[in-house]
Order: structure tokens, then C-alpha cells, then sequence
């Protein structure tokens, strides 16, 4: 008796987090189609492609729900509200049953030709995660400095580096995220915790294309919250300044206590001290209340991880098969009942 040998075909998740992307996610979509065929043709690779509606407005859910695709699987992942890119990057990565899992923005700055790349460092090399740096900032000179100081008071004091201007742009073996997927800490940085389960990894340099269209939903002040958060998460330096800034502070009013009394005890003379003490207090005074404010963000990270809510709660869920694999089962479906 002959036995027919069937090979299951290695698949590939592409994990699209969006919030109000209408312009966008339909000229996406194509560049992934595209893609797909590719990726069948020279890896034998089948793509599931899942998009992660962060609560958006503009009607994203509507325009991927109207989507259609001869070679990739759809999946539609609304969330109730907006809960942010980190919860939407673990929606994804949980619903993920590819082989491995790329994870990319909506807006078109992240290249799909790149993932070429990342699936064969993954398949030849063996990498288990292959992430996109930035080649060149932009950026006027103020904003390159702050970007600078973030990643040095993250990589500061720890046994793992964060490479400076990593993109959220990168593919993940199965193992390493299953790795990732069992960390459920409520303050998330995704590229830190990427790092941070460790594996074989491999950085690969690119320019960010231009958006496909609408702007940027990044403001100043969320890119400063979600710097804050990823500092809270990966780094204890904050508290160690705190603490040396103190011991600073306390040698700085006893060295002048100190030459005060000298000089009234070898001179003779009352230093008028009221405006030198003034100072000093509304000093301390500052320095203790952005010590407290530290204290408070580890405190309030605390709080979250106490409370143990999930990290989003998901409004509508939809997987939509392709077409080819869709005639396909029909094909066999009508075969097996002749």
C-alpha cells in the first residue's frame, strides 16, 4: 500500500496594528498581497495578515472588512476603546499561529520588501528575531539629543542593550514569541522586551519610506508617555540619580553649614545667610519633589501590575480565509463526496 507524504506548509503572521488608518490600510493590503506571492513562490510560505483596530474613528474596521485577498488570510481584531500600540502589538502576537511572526505599522513607513529580508535570515541564517534600525533621524537637533538621553538612561546599568532608533518593525521565530507572549506585565515596551528574551538576533538598517497617507498620530506628549513607560519598565537608573542627587544635596548644605560656622568662629563675623538659606531650601525642596514624582511613576507601575486588569478587551473578532485556499477546499471538498 502506498502512502502519500502531505507537507504542512510553514506560515508567516504579519501583525498590522492601526489607529485611523482608512487612508492607508487598502494600499497596504495590496503591498501584502504581493508579498505573499513572493513569499509562496521562493519559501513555500502561506501569510496570515492581522489587523489590530486600536479603537479608531475614521472607519478602519469598515474599509478591512471590505477587503479581499486571493493569497492572504484576514484577521480583524477590534478592541473596545483605544488602549494603545503596546496592547495592540500583544493582541496580535496572541492571535499569531504563524511560524513566525513580523510585526509592521499601517502607514506604509515600514517597507514589505524588507520582510523578504527578515524571512531569510530567518529561514537560511537561522535568526530567531530580525529587527529594522533607522538608518538616519530626520529630526531637528533638540529632538535627535532627546532620543540619545532616552536610550542611554534605558541601556544604562543593564546587562542587555536596547539599540538606539529600533523600529517596532521586525519578525519573530515561533520560540521567541512564545517567549514574548508569556510576559503579561501591564508597562509594556515592546522593543525592550523583544531584547530582552534574548536568542539569536540580527539588526538590519533602513530608511523609513513615506506614509501612504493621513499623518501621524504620534503627538510630542504620547511619545514622551511612552518613553516614560519604558523607562519605568527597563531601567532603575531614575531612582539611582534620585539617590545620589540626595547624598549631593546633603553634602552640598553640610559643606556650606560647615563654612558658615568657620567663619563666624575664626572671624568673628555673622554671614547675612537669609537669601543663601532661601535658596537652598526652595533647592531642596525641588529636588525632593521630582524624587517623590519618580518614586510615584514606579509606584503607579506597581498599581497597574496589582490590579492585574487585562491588557485589552476585544469588541469584534474576524478571520477571513483567502480565496485560493478557499477554491482549494471546495475542490477537495466536491472530490471526496465523488
Amino acid at each position: 500500500m502506498n502512502y502519500a507524504i502531505t507537507t504542512i506548509p510553514r506560515r508567516l503572521s504579519i501583525v498590522v496594528p492601526l489607529f485611523n488608518e482608512a487612508e492607508s490600510v487598502a494600499d497596504l493590503h495590496r503591498a501584502l498581497e504581493a508579498l505573499a506571492g513572493r513569499l509562496d513562490q521562493v519559501h513555500g510560505l502561506a501569510v496570515d495578515v492581522i489587523y489590530v483596530d486600536d479603537g479608531s474613528r475614521d472607519g478602519s474596521a469598515d474599509v478591512i472588512s471590505g477587503l479581499r485577498s486571493d493569497r492572504l488570510r484576514v484577521e480583524l481584531i477590534r478592541f473596545s476603546r483605544n488602549f494603545g500600540k503596546e496592547a495592540a502589538l500583544t493582541a496580535g502576537l496572541d492571535a499569531a499561529t504563524g511560524d513566525a511572526v513580523v510585526f509592521m505599522d499601517a502607514d506604509g513607513q515600514h517597507p514589505p520588501e524588507l520582510i523578504d529580508t527578515f524571512v531569510r535570515h530567518w529561514l537560511v541564517d537561522g535568526d530567531d528575531i530580525v529587527y529594522a534600525v533607522r538608518r538616519r533621524r530626520q529630526e531637528g537637533l533638540g529632538y535627535r539629543l532627546l532620543v540619545k538621553s532616552f536610550y542611554n538612561l534605558m541601556n544604562a546599568g543593564n546587562t542587555f542593550r536596547i539599540t538606539p532608533d529600533a523600529a517596532d518593525f521586525r519578525l519573530l521565530s515561533a520560540k521567541a514569541a512564545a517567549a514574548l507572549r508569556g510576559m503579561r506585565e501591564r508597562g509594556r515596551f515592546f522593543k525592550g522586551l523583544s531584547i530582552w528574551v534574548g536568542f539569536k538576533q540580527r539588526k538590519i538598517d533602513y530608511q523609513p519610506a513615506e506614509r501612504i497617507g493621513g499623518t501621524t498620530k504620534w503627538s510630542f506628549w504620547k511619545l514622551l508617555l511612552l518613553s516614560l513607560n519604558g523607562v519605568t519598565s527597563f531601567s532603575r537608573m531614575p531612582l539611582r540619580i534620585s539617590t545620589l542627587l540626595g547624598f549631593a544635596m546633603a553634602l552640598t548644605a553640610f559643606t556650606y553649614g560647615l563654612w558658615i560656622t568657620i567663619v563666624c568662629l575664626v572671624h568673628g563675623v555673622a554671614l547675612p545667610g537669609v537669601p543663601g538659606v532661601i535658596a537652598i531650601l526652595v533647592l531642596i525642596g525641588g529636588v525632593l519633589l521630582i524624587n517623590l514624582g519618580i518614586l510615584g511613576e514606579y509606584l503607579g507601575e506597581i498599581l497597574d501590575e496589582v490590579k492585574d486588569r487585562p491588557l485589552y478587551v476585544i469588541a469584534e473578532h474576524m478571520r477571513r480565509e483567502p480565496a485560493d485556499e478557499l477554491s482549494r477546499t471546495l475542490q477537495a471538498h466536491h472530490a471526496d463526496r465523488r
